[in-house]
């Protein structure tokens, strides 16, 4: 009740980067006095990738003291010069470089499922920021399916609220899962989001406004949204969280540096089979450079991490690092993302509120009736004009017709779904035999689907299908796709069945930590980067509190 009362007017206590934010210009507030140590400086962790997972980490640890460097292979954003309102010219936010893709159902890699540049993914995502429910975390054991995670919804519990007050997130009150709220109202709904929401209802399909890491209001230094549609392209008005905003002032300000244009290539262990530090290349020069640290963390995703545990090769390891038992790169997962496009005779202009509106969980969970395990979400979309010409051409319109769709743009509403896609073994990431410009062999990554998991892809459509006709769309266009990474390196109980342990040490090499997105068992059906925030602030506090036990290298 008292959180309710109080909505928009409670921060977060041990973070203050909302009030770091200068409000007049957008660059990364401390850049021009964050601290630098040296490479020969023995720092107590040094993280590599500046994104969900090591941002988080690195707040929480500088606040108790900690002395940490962040090793990013992308730039400093200076988003007044760098983030515009154009997709075209937004691509550089994206991890471009070659990775070659595989398998029965190779997934389109780039804007939709990875970032380079300090803030990570998180720059240009949505910000769309559900939790994961109680049931992703014993999938096993509910369902018989994917696998149980080492850790439960409950360890994360008050992280999701602490993370959920520092973007804040915005939305109305949550019933599926474990029913929540949250910090601040949810925001208005366009005519787009109001005329799919109605004819849901009329299906008996539950819809619920947000959850957005949007502020609604104003937070700090942070502005309320101006509604201008461009949160795929990077948030010139710092409205959308991203640790860009969230985290890294605060980090800064308690003395971590980021060494940013610096791509990590090889973690070092020595005799003992205990890493020593990070060596690097910055861009500027070429060279090799190696940061020493008492503890190492990987926090560059799905695709990276594997690519650098499995490049960074030894007598030891020959396979790669903590890559013996052949775990590193499997598992990798995505969740189908189809979507379905509507016509409606009214004008609706989709891209005039935060592309995801409103969502609904209610198929979210195992219904055996349907003929698959587990279960997807629902959630409103806007894609801006080059992303709704990608959608025309996948329904198969070109030259005259393509023009007359786009010309018809501000017409058309259109609904999406999230699938959780189960975990299998040989979707990985490798090594191919071909190198980039820094020498390091470039990722392949394998991906086909399962049985179970075309069945819910395909019930996922025609439900929102559904939708669409019932609220009235003249004419439908679909497209299918994939979106976000889950996987590779993940968390279990052994060394025979995962990579790290559930305080995300590496079962072979006990000072090195993985805290990205690449540590999860299961993918589920929500987004992912509030649990990818969520385990990282639960790793920083087990650290800080010296909950992590001692361990020998397995």
């Amino acid at each position: 009740m008292i959180a309710n009362l109080l909505k928009g007017s409670r921060g977060p206590s041990a973070n203050d980067s909302r009030f770091l934010l200068d409000v007049h210009r957008r660059d990364l507030p401390g850049l021009d006095t964050m601290r630098r140590y040296g490479d020969d400086e023995e720092v107590d962790l040094v993280v590599v990738g500046a994104g969900a997972g090591g941002s988080v980490l690195a707040q929480r640890l500088a606040r108790r003291g900690w002395r940490i460097v962040i090793i990013e292979a992308g730039p400093f954003w200076h988003p007044d010069e760098d983030w515009v309102s154009d997709e075209a010219g937004s691509h550089e936010l994206y991890w471009n470089q070659k990775r070659v893709i595989g398998g029965e159902d190779p997934i389109s890699m780039g804007k939709n499922n990875s970032g380079r540049g300090v803030g990570g993914s998180m720059v240009h995502y949505a910000g769309y920021t559900p939790r994961f429910h109680p049931s992703d975390f014993e999938t096993l054991t509910r369902d018989g399916v994917g696998a149980d995670w080492p850790i439960s919804y409950w360890d994360l519990k008050a992280h999701y609220e602490e993370l959920e007050r520092e973007m804040p997130v915005a939305g109305q009150n949550w019933p599926w899962g474990d029913p929540h709220s949250y910090p601040f109202s949810p925001h208005p709904v366009g005519g787009a989001a109001q005329m799919l929401w109605r004819g849901a209802l009329e299906l008996g399909v539950e819809m619920r406004v947000g959850p957005v890491g949007i502020v609604n209001g104003t937070f700090g230094n942070r502005p309320h949204c101006i509604y201008r549609g461009y949160c795929l392209q990077g948030c010139k008005v710092n409205a959308k969280a991203s640790p860009y905003v969230t985290h890294l002032p605060d980090a800064l300000a308690h003395g971590v540096e980021i060494r940013a244009d610096s791509m990590a290539v090889r973690v070092e262990v020595d005799g003992q089979d205990r890493a020593t530090g990070v060596t690097y290349v910055r861009e500027r020069d070429g060279i090799e450079r190696h940061q020493r640290a008492a503890l190492v963390a990987l926090c560059a995703y799905s695709i990276e991490t594997p690519r650098l545990l499995l490049n960074s090769t030894s007598r030891r390891f020959p396979n790669g690092l903590c890559n013996n038992e052949d775990q590193v790169g499997r598992y990798v997962m995505v969740q189908g993302a189809s979507q379905i496009a509507g016509r409606f005779p009214e004008e609706l202009r989709m891209y005039k509120a935060p592309p995801p509106e409103v969502s609904s969980e209610q198929f979210y969970e195992t219904d055996e009736s349907r003929g698959f395990a587990r279960g997807f979400s629902i959630q409103t979309v806007s894609p801006l004009p080059i992303g709704w010409a990608e959608h025309v051409l996948a329904d198969g319109h070109f030259g005259a017709a393509l023009r007359e769709y786009m010309r018809d743009y501000n017409h058309w509403a259109v609904i999406g779904v999230l699938n959780e896609l189960l975990p299998q073994p040989d979707n990985r990431v490798t090594l191919a035999d071909e190198r980039d410009e820094y020498g390091l062999p470039v990722a392949r990554f394998d991906h086909s689907r399962s049985a179970n998991d075309e069945r819910n892809m395909e019930y996922s459509k025609d439900v929102i299908k559904g939708i669409l006709q019932s609220s009235g769309a003249q004419d439908t266009l679909t497209i299918d796709r994939y979106a976000h990474l889950i996987g590779g390196a993940r968390m279990g109980t052994s060394p025979r069945n995962s990579v790290v342990d559930a305080d995300h040490r590496a079962w072979a090499v006990a000072n090195l930590l993985v805290a990205d997105g690449s540590v999860c068992p299961t993918q589920g059906a929500a987004n992912p980067a509030l649990t990818i925030m969520a385990l990282s602030s639960r790793l920083a506090q087990r650290l800080a509190d010296k909950q992590v036990g001692a361990r020998t290298a397995a």
